[in-house]
Order: C-alpha cells, then sequence, then structure tokens
C-alpha cells in the first residue's frame, strides 16, 4: 500500500498538495526496488506515471501510460533530486494489450521494453511475476509477498477506494510471449 500511495503523488499536479502523502509516511529508502517512474512525452506535453521491473529490460505499466517517447527512472528514492543510484533508460518499445480499449480501460496493461538492461543494485531489482491466478497510482504494482499481483488501471485522485486493477496473472500468456518476442528480434538484429 505505502508504494501505491507514494506513486500516487507523483500523478497529482504540480503543487496538488504533495509534500505530504495523507494517511502515508515515507517509505524506507529504496525498500521498493522494482519501482519505477515513467516520464511520457506526446504531442507536446508530459505526463507521469508509475510501474514495476519485472525484468532487467522490462518495466510493466497500465496502457493508457502511453506516449511517444518515454524515459523510465530507476531506483529513485526521491524523483526531485539526482541520486547515485538512479537509473534513467529510454523505453525502446510499448507494447500495450492487443485487446486495450481506451474508452473502458479494459485490458489497460502495457509492456515497456527498456532501450538498455537496469544494472541490478540494491536500489533496483525486477519483481517476480505471479505463477498462479490470486486475487495506486496509474501504471503502478499492486503487490503481495512480493510479487506483482495487479497493476493500477484508475482509481480517484486522492487515493480512496475504489481502485481499479488489472489482475497480472490474467495477462501472463501475453507478457511472456511478448517478452520472448522481443528476446528473438534482439537476437536477430
Amino acid at each position: 500500500m505505502q508504494p501505491l500511495l507514494l506513486l500516487l503523488a507523483f500523478l497529482l499536479p504540480p503543487r496538488a498538495g504533495t509534500d505530504e502523502i495523507i494517511g502515508g509516511h515515507e517509505a524506507r529508502p529504496h525498500s521498493r526496488p522494482y519501482m519505477a517512474y515513467l516520464q511520457i512525452w506526446h504531442q507536446g506535453t508530459r505526463k507521469r506515471c508509475g510501474g514495476s521491473l519485472v525484468r532487467e529490460d522490462f518495466v510493466l505499466t497500465a496502457a493508457h501510460c502511453w506516449g511517444s517517447s518515454i524515459n523510465v527512472t530507476l531506483g529513485a528514492h526521491n524523483i526531485k533530486k539526482q541520486e547515485k543510484t538512479q537509473q534513467v533508460i529510454r523505453v525502446k518499445r510499448a507494447t500495450a494489450h492487443p485487446a486495450y480499449s481506451s474508452n473502458r480501460f479494459s485490458n489497460d496493461i502495457m509492456l515497456l521494453q527498456l532501450e538498455t538492461k537496469a544494472r541490478r543494485t540494491a536500489a533496483v531489482r525486477p519483481l517476480k511475476l505471479p505463477r498462479f491466478m490470486s486475487r495506486g497510482d496509474s501504471g503502478g504494482p499492486l503487490v503481495c509477498k512480493n510479487v506483482t499481483q495487479g497493476i493500477l488501471s484508475s482509481g480517484r485522485i486522492n487515493g480512496t477506494p475504489p481502485g481499479i486493477f488489472m489482475n497480472v496473472s490474467h495477462f501472463l500468456p501475453w507478457i511472456r510471449k511478448t517478452m520472448k518476442r522481443s528476446h528473438q528480434q534482439q537476437a536477430k538484429d
């Protein structure tokens, strides 16, 4: 819950009370090494989303976090400061689920292939994908026992319920197929 509250603050407009999180507290620095901060540019506008590193070269996020240019920041505790632990990596390819509907936010899931692999450090480590079916901020993970179970698709800007999550385990075949295809394409290049 804490990382979701932290990333919700990123989605608020500038100076919208992001100095503190209502009902939350600051997480221990780098205690969530899988968290990703996305800066997205599209048609002259910039937006921000969250995501989670699921492999050294892939970030899982919400499909509505798409843009023509995306940078991923990993290893950040305070995104407003330059930290030695931060890794900023451009996105090579964004692949939204083929059945994504922006009108209904259905299948609101996307994989971002990074231009270069993230370096594993104490502040940057992938989150495991679920192996079985189980039961925020946009694109941010819902984590249970250090395994990503959901991706926040939509919810109230103040963080109060309800939040709508995409069940990651439902999309595992698509995730694996997309990452495998990307790996095979890289081998050909």
